[in-house]
């Protein structure tokens, strides 16, 4: 099994959920973080003053899967959040030793 984490622009989270569920991702977690990469955040006026936003928002979401449908899920993810501007984000997959599904006790691939 594979976890894959991916930090994305907020606006494409619905476009990823849409794209995961199509090659058959059943369930996600999705968590309001705030970081930067490469940009390094930006400034913005408000009220005639300038602000340097160092911690942008993004949205970190992840998603366990078996360890063969893992490419199509990054390659569904990539898909669905690439805009092609700069802090489109990035994708983590990370292996998986145990999954227990709490109510039921199954484990690995039958609690995804």
């Amino acid at each position: 099994m594979k976890l894959i984490m991916a930090i994305i622009k907020p606006f494409r989270l619905d476009a990823v959920r849409d794209a995961l569920t199509e090659i058959g991702v059943q369930g996600l977690t999705v968590s309001e973080v705030k970081g930067y990469g490469r940009q390094k955040g930006h400034t913005e006026v408000y009220r005639g003053t300038e602000y340097a936003i160092s911690f942008l928002p993004k949205l970190k979401i992840e998603v366990v899967v078996e360890a063969a449908s893992a490419g199509r899920a990054v390659a569904a993810i990539t898909a669905a959040a690439e805009s092609g501007q700069i802090g489109d984000g990035k994708i983590f997959v990370v292996n998986v030793e145990q999954a227990v599904r709490i109510r039921t006790g199954e484990t690995d691939n039958e609690a995804l």
